[in-house]
């Protein structure tokens, strides 16, 4: 009674710590579940310029895209496209925003004209054309009766709306973009004033590297003062040995077996009769279909197939087989198999071309032919004729006249087998020799037919056996996989030298993006991207990982933070640089003052010509591209030597043997006209990257993903 009694004088007390713990459960809960990665439910997977994007939006976007791509695309995909329109739709948004530019009905049914969606069906008339009545009707019949369509609609105006406004945006700048005749006399003298030369080279390749000191602190110097040129990325180093799950040459051998013995007649004890059964092999067996079914891991394929249709190493043995006759077993690709000739037919396949002259009111007819039936039929008279004289390209002929969705490829039909044409052109076609040109009619119109070519046909019935890894075989690659990850975990010996010791192949994957999914090696593999970028993982930790067709042991060797390059991340492309700037200096020092003759003599070099040179293809034949070598060569005179000049593959000296100016022109508007239209071109892509980079984006993709 003590108890309960001190137990009624506390109950605020116990029913306020109670409520605490509930409260501190349900706020663990909000900032610990969720469907990914254990991210917070309702948080941002993005901040662009202030405007946050929501996790569940950006979700229900990815789930939408999902089902317009199927099952093809990844879901990284899937992810990167939806984070790419987002981003792009948020800072375009904020210009049409301040700009004030809005869609009308009109303005997108315009849009519709000039785009993909007036090939709907559903949107045209009669006569094949869109139609904007149509259109409208068929969107108000969806709102009433079909739900899903008209939600599927509402979202494809979603994206029509946007990419009208972005035309009418970009449309608004390239207004302002243009060339003045001026600027295209300029650029028609760039291209066609020429300048002959004769120069000495030294190249930067006569010095050897090893004798140029280059330090930490010049490198350091040189990311300095180029800060834009080494930005990078948060990205990770790693090596990987992979344990692929394949049969060995042992389990190879034994299905080889199994299948040889598939041939002949085996002995079978019967439990249920308590008697042994004869069961008859592949080779006389007289029900290939039902011997397929117990035996295989393909079916019969009941088709006769060309020569060109069978496995294209075993072709020729395959079709000289007698029926009945058996070839194998052999290895095509990763399966044994046995193939039985069952039976053949001469001339099975046929290779046709056509001219299809279609008329008003045939099957399938074009809306826009207007001939009648009787127009049709003299031209295809006219046709066939010209079609039989020697000198006429039959590929030629279809291509200017045949009404047929084959007349792109000269008419030429392919090879196909009796039946599959309609049965007057398949009468045509099979009852005839090969080079025969006639006329048919069918429902589609009037057809002029070249045979041109016919083969004979083959049913063959194949027994196959996948080469797979036995159980054994994937135990032990389990038992290999382990081991090395142990070992390497260890650490007693470095990953390398046990991949050495074991002949494993370490394959090296350098700067991996916190996005990136696909692992050169090993494909889609985006745990082992996450568990890269992970904060717990360490440079030097391994992991095994389970992938498709057996494991990948990983080990991190390398982690770059965003920001400026350090020196050991630069040092590879600023070395070079670094040299070939020392080289130069060098080699103008040892030079200063010299002429031409005594440049070349005292360097063991020859001098060399180049003519026809411009400056919109600054390259010289055998030197490579060198626009300030030949840009300084324009600005001299004839017969003038310039001072020595750094360029990119060594130092030059250049006297000028001749210039030729551009004849001159009365009107320069075709190049100011072709500058306007490289401009406009360049306007779309410029202006957003432009956009972009002055943008502030904060990517959380990686904590959902």
């Amino acid at each position: 009674m003590a108890i309960l009694e001190n137990i009624r004088k506390r109950t605020t007390v116990l029913i306020l710590i109670i409520g605490l713990a509930l409260f501190a459960f349900v706020i663990s809960g909000v900032f610990t579940s969720s469907n990914f990665g254990g991210a917070k439910v309702g948080s941002a997977v993005a901040e662009i310029n202030g405007n946050e994007i929501s996790i569940d939006a950006f979700r229900a976007k990815i789930e939408a895209a999902s089902r317009r791509y199927g099952p093809t695309t990844s879901s990284m995909q899937l992810v990167n496209q939806v984070w790419d329109q987002e981003v792009k739709n948020t800072i375009l948004g904020e210009q049409f925003e301040n700009l004030g530019i809005g869609i009308e009905q009109d303005q997108i049914i315009d849009f519709l004209r000039t785009t993909g969606y007036a090939q709907n069906p559903q949107f045209q008339n009669e006569n094949g054309v869109f139609d904007a009545n149509r259109f409208k009707n068929t969107i108000a019949e969806w709102k009433n009766s079909n739900d899903g369509q008209y939600d599927a609609w509402l979202e494809t105006e979603k994206n029509i709306i946007q990419l009208a406004k972005e035309q009418t945006y970009y449309n608004l700048i390239k207004a302002g973009v243009g060339a003045t005749l001026k600027e295209g006399e300029l650029d028609y003298e760039l291209a066609n004033e020429k300048v002959d030369i004769k120069y000495v080279r030294v190249p930067y390749t006569s010095i050897a590297d090893s004798t140029i000191a280059v330090s930490k602190s010049e490198i350091s110097e040189y990311i300095s003062a180029h800060k834009e040129d080494y930005k990078q990325e948060d990205a990770r180093d790693i090596q990987f040995v992979y344990f692929e799950e394949k049969a060995s040459a042992a389990d190879e051998a034994a299905i080889k077996e199994k299948i040889t013995k598939l041939l002949d007649d085996s002995i079978e004890y019967n439990e249920s009769t308590d008697r042994n059964d004869t069961i008859v092999g592949f080779r006389d067996t007289k029900n290939v279909t039902a011997f397929l079914d117990r035996n295989s891991d393909t079916k019969f394929d009941t088709i006769f197939k060309a020569k060109k249709d069978l496995p294209a190493l075993f072709a020729d043995t395959l079709m000289t087989l007698g029926i009945g006759e058996i070839f194998g077993p052999y290895k095509d690709g990763n399966f044994y198999k046995l193939s039985k000739m069952v039976a053949k037919k001469g001339n099975g396949s046929v290779k046709a071309s056509h001219i299809l002259i279609a008329y008003e009111g045939a099957t399938r007819a074009n809306p826009e032919v207007k001939r009648t039936k009787e127009e049709a039929e003299e031209k295809a008279n006219e046709l066939l004729k010209e079609a039989k004289k020697s000198e006429t390209v039959f590929v030629e002929l279809a291509r200017d006249n045949s009404d047929g969705p084959s007349a792109a490829n000269g008419g030429d039909l392919g090879y196909f087998q009796r039946g599959t044409m309609v049965p007057k052109f398949n009468d045509f076609a099979f009852g005839n020799t090969t080079g025969t040109i006639g006329l048919v009619e069918t429902d589609f119109g009037f057809h002029v037919i070249k045979i041109d070519d016919k083969q004979d046909v083959y049913q063959i019935a194949t027994v196959s056996r996948e080469i797979e890894p036995s159980e054994e075989t994937i135990n032990t690659l389990f038992t290999d996989a382990t081991k090395f990850e142990m070992e390497s975990i260890d650490g007693s010996k470095s990953f390398l030298d046990l991949a050495k010791e074991s002949k494993y192949l370490v394959r090296p994957v350098n700067k991996i993006k916190a996005m990136d999914e696909n692992l050169p090696g090993l494909a889609s593999q985006r745990n082992i991207v996450q568990w890269a970028f992970n904060e717990d993982s360490k440079i030097g930790d391994v992991k095994r990982f389970n992938i498709n067709n057996g494991y990948a042991v990983v080990q991190l060797t390398a982690t770059y933070a965003k920001g400026l390059a350090d020196v050991a991340d630069a040092s590879a492309s600023v070395l070079p640089i670094i040299r070939k700037q020392k080289k130069a200096a060098q080699i103008i020092s040892a030079n200063q003052n010299k002429a031409f003759d005594a440049f070349a003599s005292s360097n063991n070099v020859s001098a060399a010509t180049a003519s026809a040179l411009t400056v919109k293809s600054p390259t010289i034949p055998g030197a490579g591209s060198e626009p300030i070598v030949i840009g300084t060569a324009f600005s001299l005179g004839e017969n003038e030597t310039s001072a020595l000049i750094e360029g990119n593959t060594g130092v030059f000296m250049v006297t000028v043997t001749k210039k030729t100016d551009a004849v001159k022109l009365d009107n320069y508007s075709t190049y100011a006209n072709s500058l306007k239209n490289a401009n406009s071109a360049k306007v779309n892509t410029a202006v957003y990257n432009a956009l972009k980079d002055g943008s502030e984006i904060i990517d959380n993709r990686a904590t959902f993903y």
